[in-house]
């Protein structure tokens, strides 16, 4: 992979997570920027993975190659008014964009340029080379700057790429959103575990490890459907009938499906309402 100067604008969880994960896979430190008001995050980040820290979004953008916008929806347009007022040339640069609720239209009106940009939709896994990457790119954006952005998230994890703009929006709530969803169900199992007498050092080892032995069950029986693998645990009148049939009687897929289907109308919403 070629190593360009990435600029990140913003320096939160995500911009940490990709910073921390291409870093580990031997991405050069000093070909990585991260901008910031102030020096909080990206002083950490600058500490701890020798990346280069500024608090001057142009003056980086213009000695970048790859610039990765990851800030909240809120701050795009001043953050884009700013950069106008700058009169930076775009042109040359390979645009990638985290930001939710942003399209790739919106985007290129706020910076009032044509822009080779591709919408990246990472998860948080990515910190440690298990990310999920959905991305779409913009008609501009040329075969070269594809690759590039396919072995940079490969790195981290793994990529697909949307043929629909549109689709973003349910990749946030089937991928990006869902590392919560299961820190939520494993942390509701933590509890009742505590609640049970056990320690914390236990209750976690169990929990974790459990979790860690699914997701390699999975990943070697793909020819099995995960209802399957469910199954082939719950055996008939025993204990883990007695909990599906329970989470069953509470409507536990319908409870996701609204879960999810929330999480598809916030990213609607941001993006209607966000100016």
């Amino acid at each position: 992979m070629k190593h360009h100067k990435i600029v990140f604008i913003g320096s939160g969880n995500i911009t940490s997570a990709i910073v921390s994960g291409i870093v580990e896979n031997g991405y050069p430190s000093q070909k990585i920027t991260v901008c910031a008001p102030s020096e909080g995050h990206r002083g950490v980040l600058a500490k701890k993975w020798g990346v280069i820290s500024s608090a001057d979004n142009a003056a980086a953008i213009r000695q970048g190659d790859v610039i990765i916008f990851s800030v909240k929806p809120q701050k795009i347009r001043e953050l884009c008014q700013d950069l106008c007022d700058a009169k930076i040339d775009f042109s040359n640069k390979l645009i990638l964009s985290v930001v939710t609720g942003i399209s790739i239209s919106r985007f290129c009106e706020l910076l009032n340029t044509k822009l080779n940009l591709i919408r990246m939709m990472p998860n948080t896994p990515v910190r440690v080379h298990e990310g999920m990457t959905a991305l779409f790119a913009a008609e501009e954006v040329n075969e070269a700057d594809r690759h590039f952005t396919t072995e940079l998230m490969c790195s981290v994890g793994k990529v697909c790429w949307l043929k629909n703009e549109a689709d973003i929006n349910k990749v946030i709530a089937v991928s990006a959103s869902a590392p919560a969803y299961f820190f939520l169900f494993m942390e509701a199992i933590e509890r009742e575990a505590l609640l049970l007498g056990f320690s914390q050092e236990r209750a976690r080892l169990l929990v974790q490890q459990t979790a860690r032995g699914v997701c390699a069950l999975v990943e070697k029986s793909s020819a099995l459907s995960l209802s399957e693998l469910r199954q082939q645990v719950t055996s008939k009148g025993g204990t883990t009938e007695a909990a599906i049939e329970f989470f069953n009687k509470k409507q536990l897929f319908t409870i996701v499906s609204s879960a999810m289907k929330a999480a598809i109308a916030q990213a609607e919403f941001l993006e209607k309402n966000t100016f």
